[in-house]
């Protein structure tokens, strides 16, 4: 359990929209949430592109208190009338095209997405806001990435709130330019917003291009496993539902205008996390096609700009809200792994002809 599992004294409901709540961090927020508070109404808003699948909300679907709106968050007449139809007071804003890789392919829908939408839905919320009377208890919560910081070396401090930005790819730059978009309608409106910068995610409803889900499947297919360059690129990992109760807290708790930086205290070797995952699949899955699976592991050409080193340095959120992550790195991979082992109906179907001619295009 984290510091933060009790529902905060005298909470009043919430109406919430979730933007890209069918997404992988999204529509674990959702689950989060719905079990948690289910008096508060939930609008998930997603477009459904590539990486929203609505099946990450069966579960939920019927619910009284869940709604789902398929739509696009640059849509300014459509974000207008759910926050008035539904007197929305919360904003969590998940939405973003997300992966380094497409970014360097296609860098103009990660403009349109993650500055253009964000922008359009910062400007909603603000008139909505305004209209209201400015309440203290509206938040508008900003969801973004430790990649804006840039690269470390090995021996650097961890990034903290403080930390200068510099991203290194369209991906990092495009949510860099949403993070300052939304630091000046705090500083410029007085709007009551809140940004997170996280660690990379892993957990259940990961789309398969990234690299956990990537090494899951493949393990099970019997293909290769691609590690870019020397595989010595260090990453922080945060189990999903360790950032979902990071993010309540930040809601509940987090002063409007600050930044919280939330990692979980694991940083790993991309090579070494591999390795784990293939020991992992050699204990758990006995019908592997490629036993022991380190055999597929196949060294490819690096990422263009590949950051060397993420670390988050965590201190802020701990102190001040009293959070920090339960799950270790050894235990969050055994749960991730057992749920893509239980849950081949879920991620099967996205391995079609489109996912397999973007792998051959990163990979090949």
């Amino acid at each position: 359990m984290t510091a933060f599992e009790q529902e905060p004294l005298s909470r009043s409901p919430r109406k919430l929209i979730v933007t890209g709540g069918a997404g992988f961090i999204g529509s674990n927020f959702v689950h989060h949430w719905c079990q948690k508070y289910p008096g508060d109404r939930v609008v998930v808003l997603d477009a459904l592109t590539y990486a929203g699948n609505r099946n990450n909300l069966a579960e939920l679907e019927g619910k009284a208190n869940l709604r789902f709106v398929q739509g696009d968050i640059c849509d300014r007449t459509l974000i207008d009338g759910l926050l008035q139809e539904e007197r929305i007071d919360t904003i969590a804003h998940f939405a973003a095209e997300s992966h380094v890789d497409r970014s360097i392919l296609g860098p103009g829908a990660f403009v349109q997405t993650n500055v253009v939408g964000t922008f359009t839905l910062l400007e909603a919320f603000r008139h909505h806001w305004q209209d209201a009377g400015k309440p203290a208890s509206y938040r508008f919560h900003h969801v973004s990435t430790d990649e804006v910081y840039g690269s470390l070396e090995a021996t650097d401090p961890a990034f903290s709130e403080t930390t200068p930005y510099a991203p290194n790819s369209p991906y990092s730059a495009s949510k860099a330019g949403s993070d300052h978009l939304v630091r000046a309608y705090h500083h410029t409106y007085g709007m009551p917003t809140l940004m997170t910068n996280c660690s990379n995610n892993y957990g259940p409803y990961h789309f398969p291009e990234k690299l956990i889900p990537l090494m899951c499947i493949n393990i099970l297919m019997g293909k290769p496993l691609p590690v870019y360059g020397d595989g010595q690129n260090i990453r922080d990992w945060l189990y999903v539902g360790d950032h979902c109760s990071a993010l309540d807290a930040v809601i509940h708790q987090g002063t409007p205008g600050e930044t919280y930086n939330i990692g979980g205290n694991n940083e790993v070797k991309n090579i070494d996390l591999v390795t784990m995952l293939c020991e992992l699949m050699n204990e758990l899955a006995p019908d592997l096609p490629v036993r022991p699976a380190q055999k597929l592991i196949t060294f490819v050409k690096d990422r263009p700009g590949h950051d060397r080193r993420y670390a988050i340095d965590a201190t802020k959120i701990q102190t001040e809200l009293g959070w920090t992550p339960a799950e270790t790195i050894e235990g969050g991979l055994r749960r991730t792994v057992e749920w893509y082992l239980t849950h081949r109906e879920w991620w099967q179907p996205l391995l079609s002809e489109e996912y397999q001619a973007y792998y051959r295009q990163v990979y090949a």
